[in-house]
């Protein structure tokens, strides 16, 4: 099949998936109140947000180039601005697919070698992970009481036995692993003699070495920075939204980082752009806290559709300049 028919077809299924999650979410929407929500809404702080979303790309492309000079090379803080912001305009196309496309903007660009960029990748996703799951733990310390209430609910009990009654399935996946394992370590000499084994143990090498650079980097706590601003600003861009609204203005900062956390994980579902899958992982926080259901999906599309509005202005203009800025470097 043709490459580019085989994107197409990934992007038209996966833009299928997030818009019949977001016609779920919405399907009983009142338009009319939404409407006058979004037309009376306190656009200052919208616009401060995408500012600070701005910001935190600003630093994640900052980090990246701290991750990258360690293995000797010296790249463009604009270009990984610009390949950080394609990243995520690919993301909204094809999801997962961005880092993939970062890492071969940025190769192509500085002339380094694809597999070392993915080794920094892989460190930037470990140190994101360990961020999430840190917020993650202070909104459950905080917020035990609510968390109580949610699981003494009869559906989400009802959710928690299904989950054990699939154990069953688990286990058959494990043994299926341990059987994989053991094919390889049986028949492993014949496998060193692939050519598919001698290509993946060059790009495994490549990896590596990206990855023991990124260790013995001068850098660090530049690094661990930007790694908590990255967040901090992430958090905020959702938080200050609240006051764009009389429904929501009310809510405390331990609210917006429950929210904030519920939403991250709501990208991770394989919708373009988290499209649907975040508007409806906000709405259900935001109910937690009193928030009413067509309110929180006014909330949901404020933030997300201007963040994705931002990003498409900003990723097609760095997809447009990027070669501009790289012209007089061509040989």
């Amino acid at each position: 099949m043709n490459k580019k028919l085989k994107n197409s077809i990934k992007t038209f299924l996966f833009f299928s998936v997030g818009i019949a999650i977001f016609w779920w979410v919405y399907k009983d929407q009142d338009w009319h109140e939404t409407k006058k929500a979004l037309l009376n809404a306190d656009y200052s702080w919208i616009i401060l947000s995408l500012f600070l979303g701005l910001l935190s790309h600003i630093s994640r492309a900052v980090r990246w180039v701290i991750l990258i000079k360690p293995m000797g090379y010296n790249p463009s803080k604009l270009n990984s601005f610009f390949a950080v912001m394609i990243m995520y305009l690919s993301n909204l196309a094809i999801p997962r697919s961005g880092e993939v496309v970062r890492c071969g903007v940025m190769g192509k660009t500085e002339n380094i070698p694809f597999t070392k960029l993915l080794g920094t990748v892989f460190i930037e996703r470990i140190i994101d992970f360990i961020m999430l799951f840190i917020l993650l733990a202070i909104v459950l310390i905080t917020q035990m009481d609510v968390i109580t209430d949610i699981l003494n609910k009869p559906e989400v009990k009802e959710n928690i036995h299904k989950i054990l009654l699939s154990v069953p399935f688990l286990v058959i996946i494990g043994v299926m692993v341990i059987t994989t394992l053991i094919f390889l370590f049986l028949f492993r000499s014949k496998i060193k003699k692939t050519t598919l084994y001698a290509k993946s143990k060059h790009i495994f090498i490549q990896f590596i070495d990206g990855v023991k650079a990124i260790i013995k980097m001068d850098k660090k706590l530049e690094f661990i920075a930007h790694s908590i601003i990255i967040w901090v600003l992430y958090f905020f861009m959702i938080y200050i939204v609240f006051w764009s609204f009389n429904f929501t203005e009310h809510l405390s900062l331990l609210t917006g980082l429950t929210v904030f956390v519920v939403s991250s994980f709501g990208m991770v579902f394989p919708s373009p752009g988290g499209i649907g899958s975040w508007h409806i992982a906000v709405r259900e926080a935001l109910m937690i806290f009193g928030v009413g259901k067509i309110d929180s999906n006014i909330f949901a599309i404020a933030v997300h559709e201007s963040m994705t509005l931002m990003i498409i202005i900003v990723g097609i203009a760095s997809f447009i300049l990027l070669p501009v800025v790289n012209k007089k470097n061509k040989p």
